[in-house]
């Protein structure tokens, strides 16, 4: 009888191999240059708007906290564009404010506006179908990034078989319109970033932008666009006879305490204008991960945006204070961490609670290394499933506790009230090793010290508990009361993150 149990690796590696051969190894792809300044509406607003533009301050930010903000901004972008769109993201979701975001990027294009999109592969959730007929239409490019090779059942097999690559997934975030505004921070395309979901909402934060620093985005994106990582979304479909989706049903998103968004040309260029002089100059500077490592089965050596971030917090003189979903220091890092908390940094974290964070195997990574961090000298704050601060964003209890929870999504940081930074960037070691991000360093004290207030002000009590190290078991502390265990969750869970903290997936997370 012929040996089936030894033949399973041979044909499991067969299988791989065939599924890898689906794509190929490499896009091939004609280098698009960089899109020419050109003059345009936002162009002339722009323009109209410098008085306090200076070689020191060559860059205008203004940042976003609530979802509308993010939302009405790319959506009034969007409306005034005349030349190019180009925006690159993880996630885009086919919701209420991703389905409308993307009829007026068609309206944009049907008006000969040159659209090109960059998505990561790993959320696409088989929508190559519809993505591959939106780029049917003469003025949008779609290209999806580092893409895993076979699309069916067998993807993640193929997943397994080249992990070294698959791993590296693109966290990039960046909305850019005719080269002169751009949006740039933590946000994906999805209700819950933008304040419209009934089950969950997540803190988040972008930056309006313009100025010198927008070259630097373009230039950014013009690198991913033109890698040999980034597929064109039609080599994804195998279906020639596809059309462009009917998206003419969308529905407008709805805020009940917030105006309407923009949703016309003459608008749109109404709300830009009472933006800009709300603009901050300051010094801007744009770090972006190169697309492909140098080394991809190198996962032990920091990207450019976490050696940026390193250099920034060894120069710190007096305090820190970080936001971040996903929050987990390795030994070296805990130890550089400690040194600056023994030279009299102050470190301040806030980041997701068990309770409020989404994902269980995330918040095993934490968990795992929380003592560890307490030890370090980090004050450590966890964000409430039931947090004030959520009416206060949102302004419609509808969407928050009993009835939704809140949560962080937002990757921020201030070093000495003297440097903002806004990104793609968790703190943690998967956007540390793995991933590309993005990061925007803003050097001003006026927007360095607000986002240090607003920080500071999600850390109080009626937003988070607070932690402690007492003889080796951590507490947490709201008000008068104390607890040993993670507040509001169920046994279940809490075995669940114990048992992840066993297993050697602390990097992948």
């Amino acid at each position: 009888m012929p040996n089936y149990k030894g033949m399973r690796a041979p044909l499991f590696c067969i299988a791989m191999l065939t599924g890898c051969s689906s794509l190929p190894k490499e896009a091939q792809h004609l280098t698009a240059p960089t899109t020419p300044k050109m003059t345009s509406l936002l162009s002339t607003l722009n323009d109209g708007h410098r008085q306090q533009q200076t070689s020191q301050t060559p860059s205008a930010v203004l940042v976003q906290n609530t979802g509308w903000d993010a939302l009405a901004q790319r959506l009034a972008l969007v409306e005034t564009a005349e030349h190019t769109i180009d925006i690159q993201y993880y996630i885009w979701n086919s919701d209420v404010s991703g389905s409308y975001l993307a009829t007026r990027l068609v309206a944009a294009a049907d008006r000969g506006v040159h659209v090109r999109v960059l998505l990561d592969d790993i959320n696409l959730n088989e929508r190559e179908a519809l993505l591959a007929g939106l780029n049917k239409h003469p003025n949008i490019e779609i290209r999806i990034f580092n893409p895993i090779p076979t699309r069916n059942a067998g993807k993640w097999m193929s997943f397994l078989g080249d992990f070294s690559r698959l791993n590296r997934r693109m966290h990039n975030k960046s909305f850019t319109v005719d080269g002169v505004f751009t949006v740039v921070g933590g946000r994906n395309i999805g209700d819950e970033y933008f304040d419209l979901s009934h089950e969950l909402n997540l803190r988040d934060r972008d930056v309006l932008a313009r100025g010198e620093v927008v070259t630097d985005v373009q230039q950014s994106f013009n690198d991913y666009w033109n890698s040999e990582w980034a597929y064109d979304v039609d080599l994804l479909s195998d279906d020639p006879t596809l059309e462009q989706p009917d998206l003419s049903n969308i529905q407008v998103p709805y805020y009940k305490h917030y105006p309407a968004l923009p949703q016309s040309q003459a608008s749109a260029a109404q709300y830009l204008a009472s933006l800009v002089d709300n603009m901050t100059w300051v010094k801007a500077t744009y770090i972006a991960d190169q697309p492909i490592p140098d080394e991809i089965d190198n996962t032990d050596q920091p990207k450019a945006t976490a050696q940026y971030l390193s250099k920034l917090a060894e120069n710190t003189q007096n305090d820190i204070i970080i936001e971040s979903a996903y929050l987990v220091f390795d030994d070296n890092q805990l130890a550089g961490l400690q040194q600056l908390n023994q030279r009299g940094v102050e470190i301040k974290a806030l980041t997701n609670s068990m309770a409020s964070n989404d994902l269980v195997t995330n918040h095993s990574g934490y968990a795992g290394r929380r003592q560890e961090m307490l030890e370090s000298g980090i004050d450590l704050f966890e964000l409430k499933p039931d947090a004030k601060l959520c009416e206060i964003v949102l302004q419609d209890s509808d969407k928050c506790a009993p009835n939704a929870v809140y949560g962080l999504h937002a990757k921020s940081a201030v070093f000495d009230h003297q440097i903002a930074t806004i990104g793609s960037f968790n703190f943690n070691l998967r956007s540390t090793y793995l991933n590309t991000e993005s990061l925007l360093v803003i050097e001003n004290p006026k927007v360095a010290a607000e986002l240090a207030t607003t920080l500071e002000g999600a850390m109080q009590d009626n937003n988070s508990w607070h932690l402690s190290l007492d003889n080796g078991t951590v507490h947490w502390h709201s008000g008068d009361k104390t607890w040993d265990s993670e507040p509001e969750t169920e046994q279940w869970d809490r075995m669940k993150s114990e048992f992840l903290q066993l297993l050697p997936i602390e990097k992948y997370l």
